[in-house]
């Protein structure tokens, strides 16, 4: 029964965007739309925003490449705030989303980075019921409970929620593709680490001047 439960919620989620895309303003103005998770000092003098898709390539090697870094070098030590906002260009990567979120703002962070360490693996289901049992390994290695995972799954409200959410965000700040990072308010895409850490360091000299 979960796991019929969870293909069923597979379907919905492959359905939400493109309903969410042809909603009137009037309509997406009605739903109420999610607080950022950060990561980091609130008062830090700089603001990361990552926004990030879980099924994309490069986000998986951002994070499994350099996120270290960045956590070490600048989140842990009080001079980065950072914020990752999840972007869905693919149904899949909606259904992983509403799953990062289910555990509760204090585990969005460590099963985020499990969807992103595991991507290859999860994404390789053949068919949705593979691909919710590969999610469902995740979610149990996080903590979660079979009964918790298809609630989060079955809750359209939610799912509509987040596409919302990413519709504002990654509308206001012109997203078009993953990953991109806003530091200290600029758009900056996708690089090397030393190239990206070279912006890093000039926002926060600017921002502590």
């Amino acid at each position: 029964m979960l796991m019929r439960s969870a293909v069923a919620a597979l379907a919905l989620a492959f359905a939400m965007p493109a309903l969410a895309q042809e909603a009137a303003p009037a309509e997406e103005a009605q739903v109420e739309t999610l607080a950022d998770i950060s990561l980091g000092a609130e008062d830090a003098p700089l603001t990361l925003v990552e926004y990030a898709s879980f099924t994309c390539g490069h986000c998986a090697n951002f994070h499994n490449d350099n996120w270290d870094k960045l956590k070490s070098e600048y989140v842990d030590t009080g001079k980065v705030k950072f914020i990752q906002r999840d972007v869905y260009f693919d149904q899949l990567g909606l259904w992983a989303g509403i799953l990062a979120r289910c555990g509760g703002d204090d585990k969005y962070y460590a099963v985020s980075g499990l969807l992103f360490e595991e991507q290859q693996k999860w994404l390789s289901g053949s068919s949705g019921e593979e691909v919710a049992a590969n999610l469902r390994r995740i979610g149990l290695k996080a903590g979660m409970t079979e009964e918790q995972m298809t609630a989060c799954w079955d809750d359209s409200a939610k799912a509509e929620q987040l596409v919302a959410t990413y519709q504002k965000n990654a509308g206001a700040d012109g997203i078009e593709a993953t990953p991109t990072f806003i530091i200290g308010g600029e758009k900056v895409m996708n690089q090397p680490w030393d190239d990206l850490k070279k912006v890093i360091d000039a926002k926060l000299a600017e921002a502590t001047e």
